[in-house]
Formats: structure tokens, sequence, C-alpha cells
């Protein structure tokens, strides 16, 4: 029960026990106020007014009889007892033939004995009256005094029990924090109750928790340990900056001074806003933890820099360091560290890899052009007639040196692409002469597979910024590929469709479709679906995915294994 719950019902029931004992007081006081009031104005006003009459009859003048006529009438106006009117009536019966014979010396008698016979029956009333109120008096004093004496026991109960309550936990807290004060924290409070006092209990114990790892930590060993890992940083390779949550620098390697080209002094406990408004790298390599936006995990391409006299090239890492503190269940966000790993050998590598590809790919290209010119000119009639064997090893040599051909195209492209010597001509154009040239590309294709178009393209469709050659030749692989894993007899869906800004490209087949552990590599380089039986490089897609990016456009598939796949591409229209 909370601490305020019960001081409001400890002095809300002394509030009702003070209410109810001022509630019995008050209703027997004035029950005996009128019973006293009662006596005062009716029995006690008589015998004033019996003892004025009799006081009358002493004197004969006619002045004390006018004062005796007053009384009596005072008296017959005040009757309050059973009997007492006809003692009244009977007295002024007499008292009228005593004014007509006052000699007559009996009925003065007779009047006396009536004011006495009054007098008797209201001293006999005051007598009963006054005993009722002794009565009325000790009822009240007794539940007076019951009531007083409950009060009481029950106020004394809330004085023992109250202020325990509330100070026992205090007096405890207070020893333990003496406790703690000398340095003794191990010391835990412990309460059980639900109130205010078992949270500042948790919170203390959280407190001392603290308080005692702190305490087991030793600053010998923490100096040690921070000089240990500084020596790590700085020894690594690579160039490793850590910021705090505020972004603020706390260390730098001598590799990272080295490639930013500053000193410790320059970098160390800046902020890095401030450092990034007169250095680009830094600008750049803080520029996910600025824009929350950027913080998804996607791929970065190398960050060039010039060190060493050289152009090099780094891979970016930024690790988000949280920590769950003592005592909390959530996590919390202390600082960065933002790796630079050096790829400039790797990257050398892959741009001799690439020019090679590009070179060989290039010398291939014109000996397997002479190679299928030549078996075209084999196959000519004009030039001899040849037999069904001979014609079966030319079409064989023709299908090996197309593929080589495509082969070798496909390694120029992804040299292109790889050493960004990709030539664009983003222009205006229409996507339904885009489309028109890809089908007509893989028709003859097509009709071997038995397979047909079904092609959606409204009558008006915007024009879209893209380079035309290499559109057509993103669409006419993805068509190839619908056809080339599509089952005889199938159809192949193309449709256009206008959104807000843009222009969305589908190509869909009912073909055997992607598993989907793999739907996110196939645009990988030189992946393929495992267990496919289709010739390929696996270097299609990724040229594609490198063109349509290369155009500011985006390609996605989705696909559901055994139900066909669909591609689609999304362009940019002229504003």
């Amino acid at each position: 029960m909370k601490i305020k719950t019960k001081l409001t019902l400890g002095v809300g029931l002394l509030f009702l026990l003070i209410i109810l004992v001022s509630t019995v007081g008050v209703k027997y006081s004035y029950d005996l106020k009128q019973e006293t009031e009662n006596i005062l104005t009716s029995n006690y006003n008589t015998l004033q007014y019996s003892r004025n009459m009799l006081v009358a009859l002493e004197d004969s003048s006619e002045k004390a009889w006018q004062k005796f006529e007053v009384n009596l009438q005072h008296q017959e106006h005040n009757i309050s007892e059973i009997g007492e009117k006809e003692i009244t009536s009977e007295l002024r019966s007499n008292f009228s033939a005593y004014k007509s014979n006052r000699a007559d010396q009996v009925l003065l008698s007779e009047i006396r004995t009536g004011i006495f016979r009054i007098m008797e029956m209201n001293m006999q009333a005051i007598e009963r009256k006054s005993e009722v109120a002794k009565a009325t008096a000790g009822r009240a004093a007794f539940l007076i005094a019951i009531t007083g004496t409950m009060c009481f026991l029950i106020a004394f109960i809330l004085l023992i029990n109250l202020p325990a309550n509330i100070a026992n936990p205090i007096n405890e807290l207070t020893e333990s924090i003496k406790q703690i004060a000398a340095k003794n924290y191990s010391e835990r409070v412990r309460f059980e109750s639900h109130s205010e006092f078992g949270q500042l209990a948790k919170s203390f114990n959280t407190m001392a928790e603290k308080l005692s790892e702190y305490n087991s930590s030793n600053l010998a060993k923490l100096i040690i340990e921070k000089k240990r890992i500084e020596a790590l940083i700085n020894n690594m390779h690579d160039p490793v900056i850590g910021l705090d949550e505020q972004l603020k620098v706390i260390f730098a390697n001598e590799e990272a001074l080295k490639v930013i080209g500053v000193n410790s002094e320059d970098i160390i406990g800046h902020n890095a806003h401030e450092l990034a408004v007169k250095n680009d790298l830094i600008r750049n390599l803080i520029r996910d933890l600025v824009d929350t936006e950027s913080r998804n995990p996607t791929k970065q391409q190398p960050i060039k820099i010039f060190t060493n006299n050289k152009e090099g090239y780094f891979e970016k890492e930024t690790i988000h360091i949280c920590i769950t503190p003592t005592g909390e269940k959530n996590q919390l966000l202390i600082g960065h560290v933002i790796v630079l790993r050096n790829i400039t050998e790797h990257k050398e590598l892959d741009f001799t890899k690439t020019n090679l590809i590009a070179t060989v790919s290039h010398e291939f290209k014109t000996p397997i052009s002479s190679i299928k010119m030549s078996v075209h000119l084999l196959g000519n009639e004009q030039t001899g007639f040849l037999n069904t064997e001979q014609k079966q090893l030319l079409h064989s040599i023709d299908e090996d040196a197309g593929r080589l051909l495509k082969i070798t195209g496909e390694l120029l492209n992804m040299s292109q692409v790889e050493s960004g010597n990709v030539q664009l001509s983003i222009l205006p154009a229409d996507p339904r002469e885009i489309i028109k040239y890809a089908v007509q590309a893989t028709q003859t294709q097509a009709d071997q597979q038995h397979v047909k178009f079904d092609i959606d393209i409204p009558e008006t469709v915007p024009q879209v910024l893209a380079d035309s050659e290499k559109t057509a030749w993103v669409l006419t692989n993805l068509i190839s590929n619908a056809i080339r894993y599509s089952y005889e007899n199938s159809t192949i869906y193309i449709s256009v469709k206008e959104l807000k800004n843009k222009v969305r490209v589908s190509v869909r087949d009912t073909g055997q479709g992607i598993a989907p552990q793999y739907k996110d590599k196939i645009f990988e380089r030189y992946f393929r679906v495992p267990g496919t039986k289709k010739e390929g490089t696996g270097l299609g897609l990724a040229i594609s995915k490198e063109f349509i990016a290369a155009q500011n456009g985006e390609i996605t598939v989705d696909s559901e294994l055994g139900a066909g796949s669909t591609f689609t591409i999304i362009f940019n229209t002229i504003s």
C-alpha cells in the first residue's frame, strides 16, 4: 500500500472518529437542553404563579386581587401536567365565588388548598423530569465515554503503527546510507512492500551495485588498460576514429591522423560537426551519423583518399557502440567507431584484372566475329554444297561462336562498368520504341521456344530520361532470360505503367521462378542459381543493374518458386 494511501486512511479514520464523538456529544447536549428548558418554561413558571397568588391572598386590597387574577390567567395558559387543568378550573370557580362573598373563609381555604395542590403537582413533575434528565446525562456520559475510549484506542493504534511504518524504513535506509558512506558497498535494502519505499529500495540497491562496481575497479588498472587500448589502436594499420554519443572525437590513431592530415591536438576533443566545416573527409565520414536516413545498411562505394603521395582506396565501416547499464534493461548508445580499411592493393589488382579482361575480351571479339563470318560463308551454297554432317558441324560452330561473342560482349560491358568508363547518353526516350526494339531482338528466340508476348502499353506514355542503347540492352537481356526460363507454349507479359514522375516497365514470366534464398543474390556478378541447366555467365543481371543505376533508375525482382518471376525497371520522367 502506498504511503499516501496509509496517511489518508489514518487521518481520515481519526477525522471520522472526531465527527462521531462530536455528533454524540451534540445530540445528548441538545436533549439535556430540551428537558431543562421544559422544566423551566412549564413547571417552574407554574410554581412562580402559585407563589404570587398565595402572596396576593394575604392582601385584601383591590390591587392584590388584580394581581391574583393576572397570575391565575397565566396559570390557565401554562398547564403542562395531567390533572392540572381540572385543579386550575376548580381554583377559578372558587376564586369567582370568593370575589362575590369575601367573608366566606371556607372558599378561601379551598383556594389555598387548590394552589398548594398545583404547586405539589409541579414539584413532583420537576423531580420526575430531573430524574429523566439525570438518566439522559448518565447515558450521554456513558456513550461519550465508550466512543471516546474507542477513539482513543484506534488513535493509539494509529499512533503506534503508522509512524512506525513510515519511520522504520527511513531509519533502515538511513543506516544503509551510513554503511554506503563507510564504503560498505555490499549493503542492500530489502523492502517487500509495494509502496514508495519499495521503489526507493530498488533505486538504492541499483546505486549500491553501481558503486560496488566502480569501487571494484582499480584506477591504476583502468589507466593501464586505457594505455593498452591506445597502443593497440595506434598500432593498427587501418585508420580508426572514435566519437562519443555527441560526436565529439575521443581518439584517433596515427594512421587516421595521416589520412585526415591533421595533428591530434586539432581533432581530439573537438566536435565532428565543427571539424566537418573545414575538412571534407571528416564531413564524408560522419555523413551517415548525421543523416539518420543513411544509417541503413547499404553497400557503400570505396572512398578515394590522397595519402602518402598517391591515391588510396578505403572502405568505411561505422560501428555503433551500445551498452546495457548495470541494473537497467535498455541499451544505451555511448559512441561510434569509424574504421577505414585500406583496400588500395585490392583495388589495384581489381583494376589490373579489369584491364586484362577488357583487353582479352576486345582481342577475342575480332577473331570470333571472323569465325562467325567464315561459318556464314561456308554455309552459303554458292561456295559449295555440304552434306548433313558438315551442316550440323557448321551449326554447332556458329552457336559456340555466338555464345563466345556474347560472353566477350558481357565481359567488355562489365569491364567498362568496373573501370567507370561507361559512356551514357541520357536523353528523353520513348519507352514504347525501346520495348519494341527489345521484343524484335528476341522474337526469333521466342519462336524457337514457342513463347508468346502479351504487351500492355498505354496509348500515351511520357518520355523517360534514359540511354536508349543501354536500356534496350537491359530489356533485351531481361526478355531473353524470361524466354530461357519459361516453359514451351507459355506467355511473357510486358507492361508499362505511369507513376508519379516515374514510369514502370515490368517483364513477367510464368517459369520456374527463383527460390527465396537466392533473390538477393541474382544481381551479384557471376552468380547463377544452383541447379540451373541453362547456359550463361552470371553477368547479365549485374550489368543490367549497373546500367540502370547509372541512369538514376531502379531495377527489382519479385519471384515465387514455381510461379515465375517479375523484373521491374523504374525510370524517371521528364519533369
